[in-house]
Formats: structure tokens, C-alpha cells, sequence
């Protein structure tokens, strides 16, 4: 008798269904990506195609050097997704050669250097982000307004320096400002500015069960409480920012996320924690690359000491008193 191979999750790896999961993704992106690239204008296809390319070509190569075998079509999905997420996520002042950097640096660190598709620790088009912040802070900071070449702050840096109040007091005072955060009218990392398209492909991928309610639930609601804690405008905190794309696309990942429903919870509320710290209290304007980060590092302890109720099992009578 063979023994049992026991890894660490997504236990279910079905070749058919991690490419239909993968599909759905990429078109769940499409509408975000679409707005992103009709505002901030021809660079924003360049960085697209550079990272994807790059993304593919490091994938193969990858495989190449480790002698193992190719999973098609999930293997060049999955190198996709995080193609077209990392020119999401950074500025669209990014030049094309620097999106291909970053999309080597995701594929060839941070996903086979852990073991490849579904041993990565860390989300790829995130740290891929840290690792581009560190090495250019000035252009990864440089943010182009909307349909013109000048650069200005994005709205949570103006919070930040004071230059635009959106405090809990004066909420009906900023519906103009909700407005162009719905359409994605103000500048913004490429996929991130567009509120409502984030929250068609959100729904999209709810509808076909790609991903599960509680993360982007916990994380968005827990950011919109603790911001009116604060005293800052809770409504305009869940919109402003990479809120949107990071609940529904980047704290789902299903490599990265824990597998029990209680520790998806805890994964969402601390991602919420932890960006509503860095905003408020910390130097920097924004903060859910580095929230779903720290919680990608907990993943595993999660996992490890809070598992689900499993009904019918002894520890669970023993708790309800039943026989």
C-alpha cells in the first residue's frame, strides 16, 4: 500500500477546475483593467503586455530549469493573472521595463522559488509591488492625473497631508468625491481607481464561487469601522485606495488564503486591522499591499490552531453536550 502524500494547502488541485477558476479571474479583471487603461492612456498597455510577457516567458523558463512538468493551461494562467495584476496595482507612470521586472522577480522568487503553482507563501503581484517600491520609491510614487500628463497626489495622500479633510462630521458634504471614486476619475494605481468595476468582477467571481464572502467581507467592513473610529469618513476610506482590488482579487488568493471559514474571518479583519494602522498611524498614505502580506506570513499559524467545527465529530459533542 502507497502512503499518503500529505502538502500544505490547496489540497484540491483538479487541473480542469483551476483553469475555469484562473478564466473566470482574468475576466473578472477585465472591467478595471479596461477603466485603468482608457484614463491613464497608452503606457498602461505597455505595461500589460511587458509583465505578461515576462510573466509567461519566466514561467517556462522556470520549468525548464527544474526539470518539472508543465500543468497547461493552469501553469500559463496562473502566470497571466499575475501579469495583468502587477501593472494594476503600481502606478501607470511605470515604465513597460520595469512592470517586466517585476513580473520576473513574482514568478521566479516568489512562486518557484517556494515549490510554484500552490506552494507560494506570499501573493506574487504583491510582493512583486514591495519589492518594485523599494527599488524605485520615486516613480512608484509619481502618480498621473486623469486624461493628462501632469502628476499629482492620490486622494488618501491628500488626507494624509491635510489637503483634503474627509472627516465622519462632514460626510454629505463629499458626495462629489464619491462620485469620482465610483468611475475611477482621480489618480490611483492603474487598477484600482474604479470602485464600481472592481465590484462587478468582485460579484462576478462571488456568482460563479470562485472565491468566498468572508474575506472581502471582513476586510472591507473592518477598514470602514475602524476608520470612523478614527473620526475619518468611513465611506470614503473602503473606496479610496487599493481596497477594492486587493479584498476581491489579492487577499483571495486560494495559495495564500486560509482553508477554514473562522480563519478567513480572522484573515479579512486583520487585513482590515492592519491597513487602517498604516493609514492612520503610520507614514504611509496606503497600506493593503502590506496588510494582505503580513496576513499571506500567518496563513499557515491560522491554519494551525483555528480549525472549523466538523459536525458529528467527538470534540463537537463534547462542546454541545449531545451523544
Amino acid at each position: 500500500m502507497s502512503g499518503f502524500s500529505v502538502t500544505h494547502a490547496p489540497h484540491i488541485r483538479a487541473k480542469d477546475d483551476s483553469a475555469r477558476v484562473m478564466g473566470y479571474t482574468i475576466i473578472a479583471l477585465l472591467p478595471a483593467l479596461a477603466i485603468g487603461i482608457y484614463i491613464f492612456g497608452i503606457n498602461s498597455i505597455w505595461m500589460v503586455i511587458s509583465c505578461v510577457i515576462a510573466c509567461v516567458a519566466t514561467e517556462y523558463l522556470m520549468h525548464w530549469m527544474r526539470g518539472v512538468k508543465k500543468t497547461l493551461p493552469a501553469d500559463v494562467l496562473s502566470a497571466s493573472i499575475t501579469g495583468l495584476l502587477i501593472p494594476m496595482v503600481v502606478t501607470p507612470a511605470t515604465p513597460w521595463w520595469m512592470t517586466a521586472i517585476g513580473g520576473i522577480f513574482a514568478i521566479s522568487i516568489v512562486k518557484h522559488a517556494f515549490g510554484g503553482l500552490g506552494y507560494n507563501i506570499f501573493n506574487p503581484a504583491l510582493a512583486a509591488r514591495a519589492f518594485m517600491l523599494a527599488s524605485w520609491p520615486v516613480i512608484m510614487t509619481t502618480w498621473p492625473k486623469p486624461f493628462d500628463a501632469v502628476t499629482g497626489a492620490t486622494q488618501l495622500a491628500l488626507v494624509k497631508s491635510k489637503a483634503l479633510e474627509m472627516s465622519i462630521t462632514n460626510m454629505p458634504a463629499h458626495l462629489d468625491t464619491y462620485w469620482q471614486l465610483l468611475i475611477g476619475n482621480h489618480g490611483g494605481s492603474l487598477g484600482e481607481t474604479s470602485v464600481i468595476a472592481l465590484l462587478i468582477g468582485g460579484i462576478f467571481l462571488l456568482i460563479k464561487d470562485v472565491i468566498d464572502y468572508r474575506i472581502p467581507t471582513g476586510f472591507i467592513i473592518s477598514v470602514g469601522i475602524l476608520s470612523a473610529l478614527f473620526g475619518a469618513d468611513p465611506i470614503f476610506q473602503m473606496m479610496a485606495g487599493g481596497l477594492f482590488l486587493g479584498a476581491f482579487f489579492m487577499a483571495t488568493d486560494p495559495v495564500t488564503k486560509p482553508m477554514g471559514r473562522i480563519g478567513r474571518w480572522i484573515f479579512g479583519i486583520g487585513c482590515g486591522i492592519i491597513t487602517v494602522v498604516i493609514r492612520f498611524l503610520g507614514g504611509y498614505p496606503e497600506g493593503v499591499c502590506y496588510a494582505i502580506l503580513v496576513m499571506n506570513g500567518l496563513t499557515p499559524l491560522i491554519d494551525r490552531y483555528v480549525v472549523d467545527r466538523v459536525y458529528g465529530h467527538p470534540s463537537t459533542r463534547l462542546r454541545t453536550g449531545k451523544k
